[in-house]
């Protein structure tokens, strides 16, 4: 049964437009299939947990590079298509997430100009494709839509997402069989070789969906939405699992699905913002204000990153009312404190080791490394703390960069994370 697409143009994202009771149908006709989930994540249960047992033993024990891991996506802003790439390359990223979908085939030319604007600049993109519940009922029509998306910007991108939040039945796609089928299609058309394949694109905590997945479509990436909004500050747990928790899980359930340990991109993370209804993408618990975003942006970056777990995370998404780094709503757009917090993260962690995590009470302190200097990024959870560092310090930063302090030992740590630069 079909029903008509309606699209969210203020949250970026479908309206679920079919009943309940068509998809109750649906999964009951289907049954077998969680049978089928159940099955597959039990077989595994022992690696994944001997394996999440090892990630949190050694978490943020171990040095770890951090590379090039910092992404963020970006989308077309018609006349305000320079403004908004102009502001992308001044994060300083190198990597860029842009959508394209299965139901705007004719604006593909105006894409890739886009696209092609991005990468002028030096940034390399990841095109995600997106789907709709039509595609599932006319496979001939998804297919010519992956034959005109690989044949256009192929030579163009380096990589491609196959599908998209699959798991949240208002993008169409109502089991894990239906997704598998899209993305057959896209592996059998996909030019090899060529741009990276990438997926399976699952949104939120629900990695159960990736044994009955990995094992039939061999992705280059593995990627995830890994979303915690809901629970508020990145340190905060949903049933025991805080941020790292779930990252740590999610790393343990691809080794153990997949016949090669495969790279986890997370492709999409942000908390969306009070008062910008109706542009805002959820309501109630999820939104915050401004700083609090800035904060948490930090929060779940540094631990993700120092953990190793993780190659690359993009931000969601540059420019957007209800949850962007940038705000669109007047003529001139308005970088927000999560826009500077997210650039100088960038150029603090870009390329540096991570050498530690230092036990303090009340506070959390990683140390890094970068070009011979060693600093700290430390911040709390909960109240502020008082802490008397070991080592001399040279200078502190707040987190966008702006110098608070010089030479003293003693700070006073609280949610906004800080910068502290050590004396050799």
């Amino acid at each position: 049964m079909s029903f008509d697409f309606e699209w969210n143009a203020f949250a970026d994202q479908p309206h679920n437009v079919a009943p309940k009771s068509e998809r109750w149908r649906h999964h009951l006709r289907h049954a077998g299939s969680y049978f089928e989930i159940a099955g597959s994540n039990l077989r595994r249960a022992l690696p994944v947990l001997r394996g999440y047992r090892g990630f949190m033993k050694n978490m943020h024990r171990s040095p770890v590079a951090v590379g090039d891991a910092f992404g963020c996506a970006v989308s077309p802003a018609g006349p305000k298509d320079a403004a908004t790439v102009a502001l992308l390359s001044g994060t300083g990223v190198r990597h860029a997430l842009i959508r394209a979908a299965s139901w705007e085939r004719g604006r593909l030319p105006d894409l890739e100009s886009f696209v092609r604007a991005v990468r002028e600049t030096g940034v390399d993109v990841c095109l995600a494709l997106l789907q709709r519940r039509a595609d599932v009922l006319d496979p001939p029509s998804w297919r010519g839509f992956l034959e005109e998306v690989f044949g256009r910007f192929a030579p163009l991108v380096a990589a491609f997402e196959i599908g998209h939040a699959w798991n949240r039945t208002k993008w169409g796609v109502w089991d894990h069989r239906e997704y598998r089928a899209l993305a057959e299609a896209a592996f059998e058309l996909a030019p090899r070789p060529g741009p990276a394949l990438a997926g399976p694109a699952v949104i939120d905590f629900e990695f159960h969906l990736y044994p009955v997945t990995l094992p039939r479509l061999p992705f280059d990436k593995v990627t995830s939405l890994l979303y915690v909004d809901r629970m508020g500050a990145p340190e905060n747990a949903q049933c025991g699992w805080t941020a790292v928790k779930k990252l740590a899980l999610l790393k343990a359930v691809v080794d153990a699905t997949s016949r090669a340990g495969k790279d986890v991109w997370i492709t999409e993370v942000n908390w969306p913002l009070a008062g910008t209804e109706p542009y805002s993408p959820a309501a109630g618990r999820p939104n915050v204000g401004e700083e609090e975003q800035a904060d948490y942006l930090v929060r779940y970056y540094v631990p993700g990153l120092a953990s190793g777990l993780a190659e690359r995370i993009y931000w969601w998404q540059l420019a957007a009312p209800g949850y962007g780094l940038v705000d669109t709503r007047a003529e001139r757009l308005r970088p927000r404190p999560s826009y500077h917090a997210f650039r100088e993260l960038r150029a603090r962690l870009e390329g540096s080791r991570f050498d530690g995590r230092e036990g303090a009470a009340g506070a959390e302190i990683f140390h890094f490394r970068k070009d011979g200097l060693p600093f700290a990024v430390c911040w709390t959870a909960g109240a502020p703390a008082e802490h008397v560092f070991r080592r001399p310090v040279d200078r502190i930063f707040d987190r966008g960069g702006r110098e608070i302090a010089g030479r003293t030992q003693r700070l006073i740590i609280d949610g906004s994370p800080k910068y502290v630069i050590f004396r050799e």
